[in-house]
Protein backbone atom coordinates (compact mmCIF):
# COMPACT_ATOMS: atom_id res chain seq x y z
CA UNK A 1 0.00 0.00 0.00
CA UNK A 2 1.18 3.34 -0.90
CA UNK A 3 1.24 6.14 1.08
CA UNK A 4 -1.04 9.47 0.38
CA UNK A 5 0.13 13.02 -0.31
CA UNK A 6 -2.87 15.15 0.80
CA UNK A 7 -3.77 18.96 1.49
CA UNK A 8 -6.33 19.45 4.71
CA UNK A 9 -6.98 23.27 4.54
CA UNK A 10 -9.22 26.59 5.04
CA UNK A 11 -8.00 29.01 2.42
CA UNK A 12 -9.71 32.28 0.85
CA UNK A 13 -12.55 30.78 -1.50
CA UNK A 14 -13.73 28.39 1.43
CA UNK A 15 -13.83 30.07 4.90
CA UNK A 16 -14.15 33.89 5.83
CA UNK A 17 -11.57 35.68 7.62
CA UNK A 18 -12.91 35.59 10.86
CA UNK A 19 -12.46 31.23 10.63
CA UNK A 20 -8.83 31.48 9.05
CA UNK A 21 -7.48 33.81 11.67
CA UNK A 22 -8.27 31.22 14.57
CA UNK A 23 -6.49 28.30 12.63
CA UNK A 24 -3.52 30.54 11.47
CA UNK A 25 -0.40 28.96 12.10
CA UNK A 26 2.53 31.48 12.52
CA UNK A 27 5.72 31.09 10.96
CA UNK A 28 7.54 30.28 13.92
CA UNK A 29 5.09 27.52 15.18
CA UNK A 30 5.74 25.57 11.66
CA UNK A 31 8.77 23.32 13.10
CA UNK A 32 6.42 22.21 15.99
CA UNK A 33 3.53 21.97 14.13
CA UNK A 34 5.25 19.50 11.91
CA UNK A 35 6.50 17.50 15.21
CA UNK A 36 3.37 17.15 16.12
CA UNK A 37 1.57 16.56 13.58
CA UNK A 38 4.22 13.63 12.44
CA UNK A 39 3.90 12.04 16.15
CA UNK A 40 0.01 10.91 14.58
CA UNK A 41 -0.09 7.39 14.33
CA UNK A 42 -0.53 7.73 10.50
CA UNK A 43 1.21 10.76 9.36
CA UNK A 44 4.24 10.56 8.01
CA UNK A 45 5.75 14.09 6.60
CA UNK A 46 4.39 16.93 6.87
CA UNK A 47 4.34 21.00 6.23
CA UNK A 48 2.46 23.95 6.66
CA UNK A 49 1.43 27.20 4.37
CA UNK A 50 -0.15 29.51 6.51
CA UNK A 51 -0.88 32.83 4.87
CA UNK A 52 -3.14 35.83 4.92
CA UNK A 53 -5.47 34.08 2.81
CA UNK A 54 -4.80 30.21 3.73
CA UNK A 55 -3.90 27.97 6.05
CA UNK A 56 -3.09 24.71 4.53
CA UNK A 57 -1.53 21.59 5.99
CA UNK A 58 0.31 18.66 3.52
CA UNK A 59 1.03 15.57 4.84
CA UNK A 60 2.36 12.24 4.01
CA UNK A 61 -0.34 9.64 5.68
CA UNK A 62 -0.88 5.66 5.39
CA UNK A 63 -3.77 4.72 5.19
CA UNK A 64 -5.21 7.83 3.62
CA UNK A 65 -9.27 8.00 5.69
CA UNK A 66 -7.33 7.57 9.19
CA UNK A 67 -4.60 10.59 8.41
CA UNK A 68 -7.39 12.75 7.17
CA UNK A 69 -9.29 12.25 10.89
CA UNK A 70 -5.82 12.42 12.66
CA UNK A 71 -4.98 16.27 11.14
CA UNK A 72 -8.35 17.44 11.35
CA UNK A 73 -8.83 16.81 15.17
CA UNK A 74 -5.31 18.48 15.27
CA UNK A 75 -6.84 21.21 13.71
CA UNK A 76 -9.57 21.46 16.16
CA UNK A 77 -7.18 21.03 18.91
CA UNK A 78 -4.85 23.75 17.85
CA UNK A 79 -7.41 26.33 17.02
CA UNK A 80 -10.27 25.10 19.46
CA UNK A 81 -12.86 25.56 16.49
CA UNK A 82 -15.19 22.58 16.33
CA UNK A 83 -14.94 19.49 13.98
CA UNK A 84 -18.05 20.58 13.18
CA UNK A 85 -17.16 23.81 12.10
CA UNK A 86 -14.23 22.97 10.50
CA UNK A 87 -15.43 20.32 8.09
CA UNK A 88 -18.52 22.63 6.83
CA UNK A 89 -15.31 25.18 5.63
CA UNK A 90 -12.06 22.58 4.64
CA UNK A 91 -11.47 21.49 1.44
CA UNK A 92 -9.49 18.01 1.12
CA UNK A 93 -7.48 16.68 -1.95
CA UNK A 94 -5.13 13.92 -2.77
CA UNK A 95 -2.33 12.87 -4.66
CA UNK A 96 -2.37 14.37 -8.04
CA UNK A 97 -5.00 16.61 -7.24
CA UNK A 98 -3.26 17.64 -3.93
CA UNK A 99 -0.18 18.34 -6.16
CA UNK A 100 -1.73 20.59 -8.54
CA UNK A 101 -3.39 22.56 -6.01
CA UNK A 102 -0.07 23.63 -4.48
CA UNK A 103 1.35 24.16 -8.19
CA UNK A 104 -1.56 26.17 -8.51
CA UNK A 105 -1.00 28.33 -5.36
CA UNK A 106 2.72 28.75 -6.44
CA UNK A 107 2.04 30.05 -9.38
CA UNK A 108 -0.88 32.79 -7.88
CA UNK A 109 -3.40 31.04 -9.79
CA UNK A 110 -5.40 30.35 -6.65
CA UNK A 111 -4.82 33.64 -4.97
CA UNK A 112 -8.03 36.51 -4.56
CA UNK A 113 -5.57 38.26 -6.90
CA UNK A 114 -5.24 35.92 -9.97
CA UNK A 115 -1.03 35.98 -10.33
CA UNK A 116 -0.29 37.45 -6.67
CA UNK A 117 3.43 37.22 -6.91
CA UNK A 118 4.04 37.17 -2.87
CA UNK A 119 2.93 33.71 -2.84
CA UNK A 120 5.93 32.33 -4.55
CA UNK A 121 8.02 33.48 -1.80
CA UNK A 122 5.53 32.23 0.94
CA UNK A 123 6.37 28.75 -0.81
CA UNK A 124 9.62 29.24 -0.62
CA UNK A 125 9.79 29.99 3.07
CA UNK A 126 8.12 26.70 3.85
CA UNK A 127 11.32 24.61 2.42
CA UNK A 128 13.30 27.24 3.71
CA UNK A 129 11.76 26.81 7.23
CA UNK A 130 11.82 23.11 7.09
CA UNK A 131 14.96 22.76 5.61
CA UNK A 132 16.49 24.97 7.82
CA UNK A 133 15.47 23.85 11.20
CA UNK A 134 15.94 20.63 10.80
CA UNK A 135 12.81 19.31 11.27
CA UNK A 136 12.35 15.91 10.80
CA UNK A 137 9.03 15.70 9.43
CA UNK A 138 9.75 17.71 6.61
CA UNK A 139 10.32 15.08 4.28
CA UNK A 140 11.78 13.68 0.86
CA UNK A 141 7.95 13.57 -0.35
CA UNK A 142 6.81 16.55 1.04
CA UNK A 143 10.20 18.19 0.16
CA UNK A 144 10.42 17.57 -3.24
CA UNK A 145 6.71 18.50 -3.56
CA UNK A 146 7.12 21.74 -2.55
CA UNK A 147 10.59 22.29 -4.35
CA UNK A 148 8.81 21.17 -7.76
CA UNK A 149 5.70 23.52 -6.80
CA UNK A 150 8.66 26.75 -6.75
CA UNK A 151 9.55 25.49 -10.03
CA UNK A 152 6.07 25.43 -11.62
CA UNK A 153 5.28 28.61 -10.14
CA UNK A 154 8.39 29.86 -11.72
CA UNK A 155 8.32 28.93 -14.84
CA UNK A 156 4.47 30.45 -15.16
CA UNK A 157 5.48 33.65 -14.07
CA UNK A 158 8.59 33.50 -16.69
CA UNK A 159 6.41 32.22 -19.57
CA UNK A 160 3.15 34.09 -18.76
CA UNK A 161 4.11 37.19 -17.41
CA UNK A 162 0.98 36.69 -14.67
CA UNK A 163 2.56 38.68 -12.24
CA UNK A 164 2.41 42.32 -14.36
CA UNK A 165 0.11 44.81 -12.59
CA UNK A 166 -1.16 45.05 -9.26
CA UNK A 167 -1.03 41.54 -8.28
CA UNK A 168 -0.68 41.13 -4.36
CA UNK A 169 -2.30 41.44 -1.44
CA UNK A 170 -0.49 44.71 -0.45
CA UNK A 171 -1.10 46.76 -3.95
CA UNK A 172 -4.33 45.34 -3.78
CA UNK A 173 -4.87 47.30 -0.34
CA UNK A 174 -3.20 49.90 -1.75
CA UNK A 175 -5.31 50.01 -4.97
CA UNK A 176 -8.36 49.90 -2.74
CA UNK A 177 -7.63 52.82 -0.79
CA UNK A 178 -7.22 54.94 -3.61
CA UNK A 179 -10.79 53.56 -4.45
CA UNK A 180 -12.17 54.70 -1.10
CA UNK A 181 -10.13 58.07 -0.16
CA UNK A 182 -6.52 58.62 -0.96
CA UNK A 183 -6.61 61.47 -3.44
CA UNK A 184 -4.42 61.46 -6.32
CA UNK A 185 -0.94 62.94 -6.42
CA UNK A 186 -1.60 66.37 -7.60
CA UNK A 187 -4.66 66.59 -5.01
CA UNK A 188 -3.68 67.65 -1.29
CA UNK A 189 -1.94 64.57 0.54
CA UNK A 190 -3.41 62.19 2.86
CA UNK A 191 -2.05 61.55 6.43
CA UNK A 192 -1.04 57.82 5.94
CA UNK A 193 -0.24 55.39 8.70
CA UNK A 194 1.34 52.27 8.44
CA UNK A 195 1.40 49.79 11.48
CA UNK A 196 3.85 47.74 11.03
CA UNK A 197 7.31 47.12 8.92
CA UNK A 198 7.64 43.33 8.28
CA UNK A 199 7.42 41.71 4.82
CA UNK A 200 3.99 42.69 4.72
CA UNK A 201 4.30 46.42 5.47
CA UNK A 202 7.53 46.97 3.49
CA UNK A 203 5.37 46.12 0.13
CA UNK A 204 2.59 48.73 1.06
CA UNK A 205 5.23 51.05 1.34
CA UNK A 206 6.46 50.64 -1.69
CA UNK A 207 2.94 50.14 -3.30
CA UNK A 208 2.31 54.07 -1.45
CA UNK A 209 5.50 55.65 -2.90
CA UNK A 210 5.00 54.40 -6.75
CA UNK A 211 1.29 56.06 -6.51
CA UNK A 212 2.88 59.16 -5.11
CA UNK A 213 2.40 59.29 -1.84
CA UNK A 214 5.36 61.53 -0.58
CA UNK A 215 4.80 61.45 3.40
CA UNK A 216 4.17 58.54 6.18
CA UNK A 217 4.09 57.18 9.13
CA UNK A 218 4.94 53.69 10.27
CA UNK A 219 4.26 52.56 13.91
CA UNK A 220 6.77 49.59 14.83
CA UNK A 221 7.97 47.97 18.03
CA UNK A 222 11.37 48.95 16.44
CA UNK A 223 13.13 51.68 14.50
CA UNK A 224 15.23 49.65 13.06
CA UNK A 225 13.05 47.91 10.02
CA UNK A 226 12.32 51.21 9.83
CA UNK A 227 15.63 52.55 9.08
CA UNK A 228 16.09 49.70 7.05
CA UNK A 229 12.93 50.30 4.52
CA UNK A 230 14.11 53.87 4.31
CA UNK A 231 17.52 52.70 2.97
CA UNK A 232 16.49 50.16 0.33
CA UNK A 233 13.91 52.19 -1.13
CA UNK A 234 16.07 55.41 -0.94
CA UNK A 235 13.80 57.52 0.06
CA UNK A 236 16.28 60.47 0.81
CA UNK A 237 16.55 60.82 -2.67
CA UNK A 238 13.22 60.20 -4.18
CA UNK A 239 11.89 62.96 -1.92
CA UNK A 240 9.93 60.72 0.52
CA UNK A 241 9.36 61.21 4.55
CA UNK A 242 9.01 58.05 6.51
CA UNK A 243 8.12 58.87 10.27
CA UNK A 244 8.90 56.26 12.67
CA UNK A 245 6.66 56.03 15.84
CA UNK A 246 6.60 53.44 18.77
CA UNK A 247 3.82 51.12 19.41
CA UNK A 248 2.42 53.12 22.47
CA UNK A 249 1.75 55.88 19.96
CA UNK A 250 0.06 53.90 17.91
CA UNK A 251 -3.77 55.19 18.54
CA UNK A 252 -2.73 58.63 18.76
CA UNK A 253 -1.37 58.39 15.15
CA UNK A 254 -3.97 56.97 13.80
CA UNK A 255 -6.45 59.90 15.32
CA UNK A 256 -4.53 61.89 13.32
CA UNK A 257 -4.66 59.83 10.05
CA UNK A 258 -6.64 59.81 7.28
CA UNK A 259 -6.03 55.84 5.68
CA UNK A 260 -4.46 53.40 8.62
CA UNK A 261 -2.92 50.39 7.07
CA UNK A 262 -2.51 47.05 9.38
CA UNK A 263 0.21 44.21 8.78
CA UNK A 264 1.31 43.06 11.83
CA UNK A 265 1.29 39.28 12.97
CA UNK A 266 0.12 39.94 16.08
CA UNK A 267 -2.53 37.92 17.87
CA UNK A 268 -4.42 40.03 18.96
CA UNK A 269 -6.72 42.92 17.50
CA UNK A 270 -4.50 45.83 17.84
CA UNK A 271 -7.07 48.15 17.04
CA UNK A 272 -10.69 47.76 19.19
CA UNK A 273 -13.95 49.62 19.18
CA UNK A 274 -13.23 51.60 22.49
CA UNK A 275 -9.71 52.29 22.59
CA UNK A 276 -10.66 54.00 18.67
CA UNK A 277 -13.31 56.02 20.32
CA UNK A 278 -11.61 57.15 22.74
CA UNK A 279 -8.37 58.27 20.63
CA UNK A 280 -10.65 59.94 17.81
CA UNK A 281 -12.45 61.63 21.18
CA UNK A 282 -8.67 63.47 21.89
CA UNK A 283 -8.97 65.18 18.38
CA UNK A 284 -12.49 65.91 18.09
CA UNK A 285 -12.23 65.38 14.25
CA UNK A 286 -15.23 64.36 12.84
CA UNK A 287 -14.17 63.56 9.19
CA UNK A 288 -13.71 59.53 8.08
CA UNK A 289 -10.98 57.58 8.45
CA UNK A 290 -10.44 54.22 6.61
CA UNK A 291 -8.33 50.77 7.89
CA UNK A 292 -7.18 48.40 5.83
CA UNK A 293 -6.70 45.31 7.74
CA UNK A 294 -4.26 42.91 5.84
CA UNK A 295 -3.36 40.98 8.36
CA UNK A 296 -4.30 37.28 9.33
CA UNK A 297 -5.36 37.57 12.52
CA UNK A 298 -7.11 40.64 12.03
CA UNK A 299 -5.65 43.87 13.71
CA UNK A 300 -8.67 45.91 13.58
CA UNK A 301 -11.77 44.43 15.34
CA UNK A 302 -14.79 44.36 13.10
CA UNK A 303 -16.75 46.48 15.57
CA UNK A 304 -14.35 49.61 14.70
CA UNK A 305 -17.03 50.20 11.76
CA UNK A 306 -19.55 51.09 13.92
CA UNK A 307 -17.77 54.21 14.66
CA UNK A 308 -18.98 56.96 12.97
CA UNK A 309 -16.86 57.95 9.71
CA UNK A 310 -14.81 54.28 10.43
CA UNK A 311 -14.85 52.15 7.44
CA UNK A 312 -13.38 48.76 7.88
CA UNK A 313 -11.62 46.46 5.24
CA UNK A 314 -10.19 43.33 5.38
CA UNK A 315 -8.42 40.90 3.09
CA UNK A 316 -11.57 39.22 2.18
CA UNK A 317 -12.71 42.84 1.27
CA UNK A 318 -10.56 43.36 -2.28
CA UNK A 319 -12.92 41.82 -4.72
CA UNK A 320 -13.26 45.36 -6.68
CA UNK A 321 -9.42 45.96 -7.28
CA UNK A 322 -9.21 41.69 -7.63
CA UNK A 323 -12.04 42.74 -10.97
CA UNK A 324 -9.45 45.43 -12.48
CA UNK A 325 -7.60 43.96 -15.27
CA UNK A 326 -9.39 40.17 -14.70
CA UNK A 327 -10.34 39.77 -18.48
CA UNK A 328 -6.22 39.90 -19.48
CA UNK A 329 -6.04 38.29 -16.29
CA UNK A 330 -8.33 35.00 -16.89
CA UNK A 331 -6.23 34.78 -20.72
CA UNK A 332 -3.18 33.96 -18.90
CA UNK A 333 -4.29 31.42 -16.23
CA UNK A 334 -5.62 29.66 -19.29
CA UNK A 335 -1.88 29.43 -20.78
CA UNK A 336 -0.64 29.31 -17.16
CA UNK A 337 -2.60 26.01 -16.54
CA UNK A 338 -1.02 24.05 -19.66
CA UNK A 339 2.16 24.93 -18.02
CA UNK A 340 0.77 23.39 -14.62
CA UNK A 341 -0.09 20.40 -15.91
CA UNK A 342 3.25 19.55 -18.02
CA UNK A 343 4.79 20.06 -14.21
CA UNK A 344 2.32 17.91 -12.42
CA UNK A 345 2.86 15.21 -15.17
CA UNK A 346 6.44 15.69 -14.14
CA UNK A 347 6.39 15.79 -10.19
CA UNK A 348 3.89 12.59 -10.70
CA UNK A 349 6.91 10.26 -12.52
CA UNK A 350 8.94 11.41 -10.05
CA UNK A 351 6.70 10.67 -6.76
CA UNK A 352 6.07 7.75 -8.28
CA UNK A 353 9.57 6.54 -8.77
CA UNK A 354 10.62 7.55 -4.96
CA UNK A 355 7.96 4.66 -3.94
CA UNK A 356 9.99 2.49 -5.12
CA UNK A 357 13.37 3.66 -2.23
CA UNK A 358 11.54 2.50 0.58
CA UNK A 359 11.47 -1.40 -0.94
CA UNK A 360 15.09 -1.18 -1.94
CA UNK A 361 15.83 0.05 1.78
CA UNK A 362 13.40 -2.86 2.84
CA UNK A 363 14.92 -5.33 0.91
CA UNK A 364 18.71 -4.88 1.30
CA UNK A 365 17.60 -4.55 4.82
CA UNK A 366 15.70 -8.33 4.82
CA UNK A 367 18.82 -9.86 3.00
CA UNK A 368 21.52 -8.45 5.31
CA UNK A 369 19.60 -9.97 8.19
CA UNK A 370 19.27 -12.88 7.20
CA UNK A 371 22.93 -13.14 5.77
CA UNK A 372 24.14 -11.63 9.41
CA UNK A 373 22.18 -14.88 10.92
CA UNK A 374 23.51 -17.18 9.19
CA UNK A 375 27.38 -16.42 8.64
CA UNK A 376 27.02 -16.35 12.33
CA UNK A 377 25.47 -19.86 12.36
CA UNK A 378 28.11 -20.93 10.45
CA UNK A 379 31.10 -19.12 12.46
CA UNK A 380 29.40 -21.15 15.51
CA UNK A 381 29.47 -24.60 13.89
CA UNK A 382 32.68 -24.10 12.88
CA UNK A 383 34.30 -22.91 16.34
CA UNK A 384 35.63 -19.30 16.16
CA UNK A 385 39.26 -20.26 18.00
CA UNK A 386 39.44 -22.57 14.54
CA UNK A 387 39.61 -19.83 11.89
CA UNK A 388 41.80 -17.16 12.07
CA UNK A 389 40.88 -13.51 11.16
CA UNK A 390 41.53 -13.99 7.78
CA UNK A 391 39.47 -16.99 6.82
CA UNK A 392 36.61 -15.23 9.19
CA UNK A 393 36.89 -12.03 6.43
CA UNK A 394 36.75 -14.68 3.30
CA UNK A 395 33.53 -16.24 5.08
CA UNK A 396 31.66 -12.44 5.51
CA UNK A 397 33.27 -11.47 1.98
CA UNK A 398 31.62 -14.23 -0.02
CA UNK A 399 28.52 -14.31 2.17
CA UNK A 400 28.08 -10.46 1.47
CA UNK A 401 29.20 -11.21 -2.41
CA UNK A 402 26.31 -13.65 -2.52
CA UNK A 403 24.08 -11.48 -1.05
CA UNK A 404 24.54 -8.94 -3.61
CA UNK A 405 24.85 -10.70 -6.70
CA UNK A 406 21.30 -11.63 -5.73
CA UNK A 407 20.19 -8.24 -5.36
CA UNK A 408 21.48 -7.52 -8.35
CA UNK A 409 18.50 -8.45 -10.95
CA UNK A 410 15.29 -7.32 -8.23
CA UNK A 411 17.08 -3.89 -7.75
CA UNK A 412 17.49 -3.25 -11.58
CA UNK A 413 13.92 -3.95 -11.83
CA UNK A 414 13.17 -1.13 -9.05
CA UNK A 415 15.52 1.79 -10.32
CA UNK A 416 13.77 4.35 -12.69
CA UNK A 417 16.50 6.09 -14.47
CA UNK A 418 15.98 5.76 -17.61
CA UNK A 419 18.91 3.30 -18.77
CA UNK A 420 16.88 0.44 -18.94
CA UNK A 421 13.95 0.00 -21.56
CA UNK A 422 11.27 -0.06 -18.41
CA UNK A 423 8.24 1.69 -18.10
CA UNK A 424 6.51 3.08 -14.70
CA UNK A 425 3.87 0.76 -14.34
CA UNK A 426 6.73 -1.83 -14.38
CA UNK A 427 8.86 -0.75 -12.08
CA UNK A 428 5.46 -0.28 -9.50
CA UNK A 429 3.96 -4.03 -10.10
CA UNK A 430 7.42 -5.20 -9.51
CA UNK A 431 7.99 -3.40 -6.15
CA UNK A 432 4.57 -4.46 -5.10
CA UNK A 433 5.94 -8.38 -6.02
CA UNK A 434 8.83 -8.44 -3.96
CA UNK A 435 6.35 -6.20 -1.26
CA UNK A 436 4.59 -9.29 -1.39
CA UNK A 437 7.42 -11.98 -1.62
CA UNK A 438 9.49 -11.01 0.89
CA UNK A 439 6.66 -9.75 3.53
CA UNK A 440 8.16 -6.07 3.22
CA UNK A 441 4.58 -4.37 4.32
CA UNK A 442 4.99 -5.65 7.94
CA UNK A 443 8.04 -3.28 7.84
CA UNK A 444 5.11 -0.60 7.88
CA UNK A 445 3.26 -2.05 10.33
CA UNK A 446 5.95 -2.51 12.56
CA UNK A 447 6.73 1.43 12.45
CA UNK A 448 3.28 2.04 12.84
CA UNK A 449 3.03 -0.07 16.23
CA UNK A 450 6.36 1.74 17.36
CA UNK A 451 4.39 4.77 16.95
CA UNK A 452 1.28 3.45 19.06
CA UNK A 453 3.59 2.02 21.74
CA UNK A 454 5.35 5.91 22.20
CA UNK A 455 2.36 7.51 22.40
CA UNK A 456 0.99 5.50 25.13
CA UNK A 457 4.34 5.51 27.23
CA UNK A 458 3.54 9.32 27.07
CA UNK A 459 -0.04 9.36 27.85
CA UNK A 460 0.56 6.99 30.59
Amino acid sequence: MSSNIMVIGLNIHTAPVELREKVSIPESEWPQAIRELCSLNHIEEAAVLSTCNRIEIYVVALPKNRGIKEVTEWMCTYSGVSVTELREHQFLLYNKDATQHLFEVAAGLDSLVLGEGQILAQVKQVVKNGQGERVPGFGRKISELFKHAITAGKRVRTDTNISSGSVSVSSAAVELALLKHIPDSSSTSPRVLIVGAGKMGKLVIRHLIAKGCKEMVVVNRTEDRVAAIREELNTDNAGVIIEYKPFSEMLSCAAQADVIFTCTSSKDPLFIKESVQAALRCVNSSRSRLFIDISVPRNVESSVSELEGACVYNVDNLNEVVEANKEDRLRKKKEAEVIIAEEVKKFEALKDSLETVPTIKKLRACAERIRAAEVEKCLSKIGDDDLSENNKKAIYDLSLAIINKMLHGPMQHLKCDGTQNRNLSDILENMHALNRIFDLDTEMDDKLQAKLQENQKQSS
